[in-house]
């Protein structure tokens, strides 16, 4: 039995595990405006479209394990302590002579996420350990020049951005902006105790930092030229930042990137600035409305990219996740990891089209609205339509709950409710700015949303 193959074993057997503050980046406090008229524009048609995907899928899909973190030396990450940690590094560098996905269908993705009422897509193109999903001139660290190098669809984004293009998708691309493979971010000659940051002090090795420099602005051109139309530049690694010390000059990159592509949406997320154009909590929700563009990023299972054996939201859950969002003023991108082989699995695909069967029927409150002034009382949840003359109120019905017979709220108080989806109008009785509401008894025990005419 060979080394990699009982290294693999432990690891699955005793997988790296995450705290809170590993993964989950806190959001900026202050919005700052674009100032673009492009970029305002496009910026617009993004939170119309209020829910997207996020797609992981790199070498940590291979063993099924937490991203790219399980490399990183930090307190929080727990390894199996019968091996080093240059053992485990060694492993999961090779990993790249493994993942060699040969039933990669991206077509199949598109179609199941454009089935889930999805509208907008962000694709991995590199996570933090450096190894690319697309075929840069830039490092060999790609899956185009490994175990997947003779395969027709090697380099790996195109096919993934075209297919999903073909749906009508907006398309996103993430980036790393740490690159923890790189022998110009994490430096040999030292050890890796800085944990994610930079192991080295660039004040005094200026030259090897502004090599890296170079290295990220030409793989983000390679991104912005080489692949067609995009319109958002999703940027990971928040602790990559000029007051961290880790300049990689935002300015130079945003003027090459909008110079590529008129309007980008910019997102350095967790840094605060012009070039966040929207803020995104990770797998976390606002307390309140937010009146400038936000999205939270949240998994459809447990972990951003896959995962044996893993636990589901189901898609009531997400649902209410969704009303929620939408009714704070901010859109939901659904994380979704293609398995090794790259498809999506069945348990997964099972959940995300009865979500888009739900949106087929109550979409009508998600999509396009925007939010009013009393937005929730209890379970329910309010938006609007952009012209005012129409609310929709939108029942988070919980897992395992029978759903009620009435509704009952403060606010919003409407002209006549009609159940959303069938336009069938139903009976209100009002008493100052109460409202009260009998519900059909052929309605489906699932979250439902009507139509608040006003």
């Amino acid at each position: 039995m060979s080394k990699s193959f009982l290294l693999g074993l432990l690891w699955l057997i005793f997988p790296a595990t995450t705290l809170a503050q590993g993964e989950i980046h806190q959001r900026s406090t202050i919005y700052e405006a674009p100032k673009d008229e492009q970029v305002i524009k496009k910026l617009k048609h993004w939170q119309d479209l209020k829910f997207g995907v996020l797609m992981h899928w790199g070498l940590y899909s291979v063993p099924g394990i937490v991203e790219s973190w399980s490399i990183c030396d930090e307190d929080w990450v727990t390894r199996d302590t019968t091996c080093t940690y240059q053992q485990y590094k060694d492993w999961y560098w090779g990993l790249c002579n493994e993942f060699n996905p040969t039933k990669f269908n991206p077509n199949q993705w598109a179609d199941i996420l454009h089935r889930a009422g999805m509208k907008y897509m962000i694709f991995t193109t590199k996570h933090h350990d450096g190894f690319c999903m697309f075929d840069s001139k830039f490092t060999n660290f790609s899956i185009a020049k490994h175990a997947f190098k003779n395969h027709p669809q090697r380099d790996v984004l195109r096919h993934v951005l075209s297919a999903f293009r073909t749906k009508g998708f907006m398309i996103g691309e993430y980036f790393s902006k740490p690159d923890w493979h790189s022998q110009d971010y994490w430096w040999d000659v030292y050890p890796t105790k800085h944990g994610r940051n930079v192991n080295y002090d660039v004040n005094r090795w200026p030259w090897r930092w502004q090599r890296y420099k170079t290295f990220v602005f030409n793989q983000l051109e390679e991104l912005l030229t080489n692949y067609g139309s995009v319109d958002i530049l999703w940027l990971d690694g928040g602790w990559v930042n000029k007051d961290n010390n880790q300049d990689i000059d935002m300015p130079k990159i945003a003027q090459m990137g909008r110079a590529h592509q008129p309007g980008l949406i910019m997102v350095d997320r967790t840094i605060h600035g012009e070039f966040e154009n929207y803020q995104t909590p990770e797998r976390t929700i606002p307390d309140t409305q937010l009146n400038y563009p936000w999205e939270s990023c949240i998994t459809l299972s447990n972990d951003w990219g896959w995962v044996p054996n893993t636990t589901w939201k189901t898609p009531h859950a997400v649902v209410n996740i969704l009303a929620e969002i939408v009714a704070k003023g901010g859109n939901l991108v659904l994380g979704v990891g293609p398995t090794p082989q790259g498809l999506i699995e069945p348990e997964a695909e099972k959940r995300l089209i009865e979500i888009g069967q739900w949106l087929n029927r109550y979409g009508k409150a998600i999509y396009n609205t925007t939010t009013t002034p009393i937005y929730n009382d209890k379970q329910l949840w309010f938006t609007a339509s952009k012209d005012g003359k129409t609310r929709y109120a939108i029942y988070a019905l919980k897992d395992n709950e029978i759903r009620p017979l009435s509704l009952r709220w403060r606010g919003n108080a409407p002209k006549s409710v009609q159940l959303l989806g069938t336009g069938q109008r139903l009976k209100m009785q009002k008493s100052g700015d109460v409202t009260t509401v009998a519900l059909p008894k052929t309605l489906k025990n699932e979250p439902f949303a009507l139509q608040l005419n006003m």
